[in-house]
Order: structure tokens, then C-alpha cells, then sequence
């Protein structure tokens, strides 16, 4: 059995990897959850296609929280067209936890934020 919250999602959550703004970034991008509160901002940048930072910051609850520090450790030295096509599930079974539908919003809004913050990048490259 899958715990609620894992070591994983607990440690990611208590001590979160890149947390904090970034000079200049290439990519940025501030979600908001207005179900439960959760605000994330994801920046990213880049050196040529490969993710070279990636920092978040917000006001969210543990699973959104631990999902942001993960996702930047994931897609950190990745290049944005692997990063673009990370799956919802890529994160979710990271964390390790048994996540419930209800709060499969808090653990998705940092990708979803990522997602949208390359989108507009691309727009504008």
C-alpha cells in the first residue's frame, strides 16, 4: 500500500529543492488554484533547448509544494521538447504517494504552470 504521504512528498515538501526567483529568466509562468488556494510561479532558464535553472516559489499546500521541488529536479539538463511532453503520471508516481482525485489538482498545477510558461516561450522564439 502506496502511503498518503511519502517520504518523498514529506522530505520535497520540508526541505524543497530551487525554491526562489531567478535573474532573467527565460521561461516564467504563475498559476493559481482557485479551489484551494495554491499559487505557483515556475521559471526557467535555458542555455541553447536545455534547461539549465529552474527555480519555483508559492503559497501552496504539501502536495503542490513537494510536486513543484520535484518537477524542478526533473526537468533539470533535459531539453524543453522532452520537458514539454513529461507526462502527468511522470509526476505523480515521483512523489511516490497516493494521491487522491481530489487533490490531483494541487499535485499537477506546477506542470500545468510549467506548460503554459514554455508555451508562451515558444510563442514569442
Amino acid at each position: 500500500m502506496v502511503a498518503l504521504y511519502s517520504d518523498t512528498l514529506l522530505d520535497h515538501f520540508r526541505h524543497p529543492r530551487n525554491y526562489g526567483d531567478l535573474v532573467n529568466p527565460d521561461v516564467s509562468h504563475e498559476s493559481f488554484n482557485p479551489l484551494c488556494g495554491d499559487r505557483i510561479r515556475i521559471e526557467v532558464k535555458l542555455r541553447d533547448t536545455i534547461v539549465h535553472e529552474a527555480r519555483f516559489k508559492g503559497d501552496a499546500c504539501a502536495i503542490c509544494t513537494a510536486a513543484a521541488s520535484l518537477l524542478t529536479e526533473l526537468i533539470l539538463g533535459r531539453d524543453i521538447a522532452t520537458v514539454s511532453a513529461l507526462s502527468d503520471d511522470r509526476l505523480i508516481t515521483a512523489l511516490e504517494s497516493d494521491i487522491k482525485p481530489t487533490r490531483l489538482q494541487c499535485a499537477l498545477l506546477p506542470l500545468e504552470t510549467l506548460r503554459e510558461g514554455l508555451k508562451k516561450y515558444k510563442e514569442h522564439d
